[in-house]
């Protein structure tokens, strides 16, 4: 077994509590998930998270935002305002709710900027249009702020298009490109979008994370093959592991999945290594 990294910098986390139906409404219909009443569905908070991944040698953590439509906005306020006490989160990915015009999607982002642990922005609308238009693309870039882009691989090379002339904005895909089944057909979609993703430039990262729901697994045999075509694609230092915890803890524990993470870089030098388990995340999170 390879030594373990000497510190976790963990780029994907989600604070929830079930209970608040109107903020989580999937989360009270596990059952519509195709899930049980485990893994996910559960209230997931500091403390939870920091004793399944006392493990490994967590320094920080990164919130994403997990509620619906404008109640994301309000996640964002709500965690940044409680993370003293609370021992984190260290950063925070809000919410863009779905706006009728750019200048109300700006007054999105310009409310959560009061919360100095805020660092960018992820969709909280239908998957249909991953990347928002133009205007709300420049006002990301503008104010320094990281767009994570949720597409599926037939999405992936639309987007990079899009993305294209936006050079100065920091773009983190996420979940590997989030792939949803491990066909020859799926992976051959998931590599042409991730290449063209990869040749848009260093602004543009690789968030690995999100592989064990769609494939229901946690190993080493079932994450290798895409964790190091991501990783040879982008270069590890623009590559970065995430727990997407609770949400793939249904498929195993945060030790298992670290571990998966841990022997498939074991080949890997520590610097390499050391960016993809902190050194990334630090960076782009600004942490």
């Amino acid at each position: 077994m390879p030594t373990r990294p000497a510190r976790v910098i963990d780029a994907h986390v989600h604070l929830w509590d079930p209970a608040r139906t109107d903020w989580y409404p999937y989360l009270s219909r596990p059952s519509e998930q195709g899930g049980g009443g485990s893994g996910m569905f559960r209230r997931f908070d500091v403390p939870t998270y920091r004793a399944e991944a006392a493990s490994w040698n967590v320094e920080k953590f990164v919130n994403v935002a997990a509620a619906t439509g404008l109640h994301s906005v309000d996640e964002t306020l709500e965690l940044d305002r409680d993370a003293p006490a609370n021992g984190g989160p260290d950063a925070i990915v809000g919410g863009l709710p779905p706006a009728d015009t750019v200048a109300d999607a700006v007054e999105f982002l310009d409310r959560q900027m009061e919360a100095p642990r805020f660092r960018g922005i992820r969709p909280m609308g239908g998957l249909d249009h991953p990347v928002p238009e133009a205007g709300v693309l420049r006002a990301l870039q503008e104010r320094n702020l990281v767009f994570e882009l949720m597409a599926h691989p037939d999405q992936l090379g639309l987007a990079a298009a899009q993305l294209a002339g936006f050079g100065d904005l920091t773009v983190v895909v996420e979940h590997t490109g989030w792939p949803r089944t491990d066909t020859d057909e799926e992976r051959t979609l998931w590599r042409t979008g991730l290449d063209a993703l990869a040749a848009l430039g260093g602004n543009v990262v690789c968030k690995l994370s999100g592989l064990a729901m769609p494939f229901g697994s946690m190993s080493v045999e079932a994450l290798a093959p895409w964790l190091e075509y991501a990783i040879e694609d982008f270069g590890a230092d623009r590559c970065m592991f995430a727990s997407n915890f609770p949400v793939d803890s249904a498929c195993g524990t945060y030790d298992d999945l670290y571990t998966t993470f841990n022997v498939v870089t074991a080949d890997l030098d520590e610097t390499s290594r050391g960016q993809l388990f902190a050194g990334t995340a630090e960076r782009v999170y600004r942490l």
